[in-house]
């Protein structure tokens, strides 16, 4: 019998974590939340799994195990700040290479993403979620892509249900402003 095989046979002490069921109760939502901190669809999986890595080395830090999803919550958002340093990293370094004259041109044609938008409506909701903070953006796609109640937000993200509606309250009102400012002509009259 090998290494593995061993362990996978031995019993789970009853007070441990199982990572990976918290993950996979917890992974729709924070892969939402990534994607709301600027990590992009093509590369969710990925940076998933290095919040997985991080959680199975910093598993003997987390006190609670009731307080799991704020926990994963926290790593999601460092995984994604180092994901976005990373990405601006390479994209800084892709400029300079377009900029020497180096490179082909039609490498450095760059696609737009409205492609990958099959709707207008679509479009114009991203790209004022875009200009949002990140922290409202992630807070608007949790609320209505998860379709979780204040309370599951207070919850997942560790803050109260009051803080979670003020947050909400003024996220609404940044996107109405941010969706007049990507598309006027769509503005009520009176405005």
């Amino acid at each position: 019998m090998n290494e593995r095989s061993r362990h996978a046979a031995e019993p789970v002490p009853s007070g441990s974590l199982d990572l990976a069921a918290a993950l996979a109760a917890h992974g729709r939502w924070l892969r939402t939340a990534l994607a709301a901190r600027g990590v992009e669809p093509p590369a969710l999986d990925e940076v998933l799994q290095e919040v997985a890595a991080e959680a199975a080395r910093s598993a003997e830090r987390l006190k609670d195990r009731e307080r799991i999803g704020p926990w994963l919550y926290r790593i999601a958002v460092v995984q994604a700040l180092q994901y976005r340093r990373r990405t601006g990293r390479r994209r800084r370094l892709a400029e300079r290479y377009a900029a020497s004259g180096m490179a082909p041109q039609e490498a450095t044609d760059r696609d737009s993403l409205a492609w990958l938008l099959a709707a207008e409506t679509q479009q114009l909701v991203r790209r004022a979620i875009a200009r949002l903070a990140p922290q409202d953006a992630e807070i608007l796609l949790l609320k209505y892509t998860e379709d979780w109640s204040y309370r599951e937000l207070a919850e997942r993200l560790g803050m109260t249900t009051s803080a979670i509606e003020a947050r909400l309250h003024r996220a609404r009102g940044r996107l109405r402003s941010a969706l007049v400012q990507v598309a006027p002509d769509l503005a009520p009259a009176g405005r």
